[in-house]
């Protein structure tokens, strides 16, 4: 495997597009200007959600989470703080157990959430909007292990991660840097956020997202943000991170600690109830909505009662499992289902949604890996979701980031764009004049409207091989696996980095190298 850069305790390596701190407004936007890595907007989607359920299913389900939140209710473990605000709201409080009169957590939420706002990259230019009619793709997250063609499994390192966010800034339809893209095992726990975070600032100038394993790497992530937008954040979201329920109905001290540094900072948060149907939730599609509805109205609310205002992404990881051996599956029609009912139960809410992605359970990227993440992109893009983690490189049911399987998802993310544009109506997508110029009967390859929009009438996968048998065969009859493979490694290869202030770079490595003196090194 290529490794193209040293980790984060040895200098970033310098380039010609390299700014400097206080070099005038005009020098850096001349050396966004000359930044290599192709620059594609977030979709919008001009595609009408599909709706799976009538008001009727959907008002039932919204009624069937309300008797949850008011009669069961919710924990949130081990966090005074949090018992202490809900108390003040008028929830009753049963030591951790927090019931929620009907409507309230919808209440508060409608109050002060958002419904669509920006999150801004250091690269004004790679700032993403948030809800709406929008579409932002993300790569996997949290994977321990990574996978490729040339050395096969093993576990990720520091390296691994960094050719993960670079990959990621050169491929044009992954809109999001992500989070932990892959987990850094060569790293203590306790301070491989920091190197994370420097790695998705430094390597890339996309929107990223922050660490969620404790509070105080929350707080470090903020504060490595401060100094890399400049010194202040003026208030402005640069962060979209994940914050997971622990499900069923419950939330930890850890998770809301994180929950709570960022919200107070105007972060934002990604609320997601983490339910495989069967174990976290009853069986039924209709219940694990009615579930993940109840547990993310709370955490949403809870959000808000610390900074009203403060963005959320309503968000929800919803599969299948064997009933036979209790694994997980992906791909599978009732978490298509699922999706399809939560986001228009987010839409009723009025906030964003996450969901989706391109899963599967295969351990390489195969014909299984193909059709199960084509079974899951599909309803994600259908349903109308937001922001879709886990969009490229997923395997083996998470536990393995693919390089090739993260060529071959973004390919399909290209797709999954030109798809959701809808039909193009205007005056050359009609094309009366190639009707009216062409003589009857002969093709249309030299017509005049043809030759105007060649170059952008079809999608040209990056990965496919169209050509005849003969010439695939001549040219080493390759898989498409054995396509991506080359192609993430020259990608690798051609690799330069965004620009970074030096001053800014060194204040972050001076940050970096005093948080790590601080603590020794731990494994939790």
């Amino acid at each position: 495997m290529t490794d193209t850069r040293p980790n984060t305790n040895n200098p970033r390596p310098k380039n010609k597009r390299q700014g400097r701190r206080g070099g005038g407004r005009a020098s850096r936007q001349a050396a966004r200007a000359a930044t290599t890595a192709e620059t594609v907007a977030y979709i919008e989607r001009k595609l009408p959600p599909v709706e799976m359920l009538d008001e009727e299913g959907l008002a039932q389900i919204e009624s069937n989470a309300e008797t949850i939140l008011s009669e069961i209710g919710v924990a949130f473990q081990d966090f005074p703080s949090a018992i202490e605000l809900w108390r003040d709201a008028g929830a009753d409080i049963d030591g951790d157990l927090v019931r929620f009169p009907r409507g309230m957590c919808r209440e508060i939420l409608a109050r002060s959430a958002p419904a669509v706002y920006t999150q801004h990259a250091r690269n004004p230019e790679r700032s993403v909007k948030i809800g709406g009619n929008t579409t932002v793709f993300a790569p996997n997250y949290g994977s321990p292990f990574v996978t490729d063609l040339d050395t096969g499994r093993r576990y990720a390192t520091l390296t691994d991660f960094q050719n993960a966010v670079k990959l990621t800034y050169s491929l044009p339809h992954l809109h999001h840097s992500g989070g932990t893209v892959c987990e850094p095992v060569d790293v203590p726990v306790n301070k491989r956020h920091l190197d994370m975070v420097y790695s998705h600032i430094a390597y890339s100038d996309k929107p990223y997202m922050g660490s969620v394993t404790a509070a105080e790497r929350a707080a470090d992530s903020v504060e490595l943000s401060r100094i890399a937008f400049g010194g202040d954040l003026k208030d402005r979201t640069v962060m979209t991170s994940l914050i997971n329920a622990s499900s069923p109905l419950r939330w930890d001290s850890t998770m809301l600690g994180a929950a709570t540094e960022y919200a107070r900072a105007n972060q934002a948060a990604i609320i997601s109830p983490f339910i495989l149907a069967g174990a976290m939730s009853p069986v039924t599609v209709a219940a694990l909505c009615t579930q993940a509805l109840a547990e993310a109205l709370s955490g949403m609310a809870y959000y808000q009662l610390v900074r009203p205002g403060a963005p959320v992404i309503f968000g929800t990881f919803a599969s299948s499992m064997s009933m036979a051996t209790g694994a997980p599956t992906f791909g599978t029609p009732e978490a298509g289902q699922a999706i399809n009912v939560m986001a228009a139960l987010a839409r009723r809410v009025g906030v964003p949604f996450r969901s989706g992605g391109q899963f599967t359970s295969s351990k390489t990227a195969d014909a299984q890996a193909a059709y199960e993440s084509a079974s899951t992109i599909l309803p994600t893009l259908e349903a109308g979701v937001n922001f879709v983690l886990h969009a490229a490189g997923w395997l083996e049911g998470g536990l393995t980031l693919g390089y090739e399987k993260l060529i071959m998802d973004a390919d399909q993310l290209g797709m999954m764009g030109v798809y959701a544009r809808g039909i193009d109506m205007s005056e050359n997508g009609q094309a009366m004049d190639a009707f009216r110029t062409n003589p009857h009967g002969d093709h249309f390859l030299g017509n005049a409207h043809t030759l105007a929009n060649f170059e952008t009438a079809f999608y040209r996968s990056s990965v496919a091989d169209n050509n005849s048998f003969e010439q695939w065969e001549s040219e080493g009859s390759l898989t498409s696996a054995q396509r991506a493979n080359a192609q993430w490694k020259k990608l690798l290869a051609e690799y330069e980095p965004p620009p970074l202030d030096e001053s800014i770079d060194a204040e972050m490595r001076e940050f970096i190298a005093r948080r790590k003196s601080e603590m020794p090194d731990a494994a939790y």
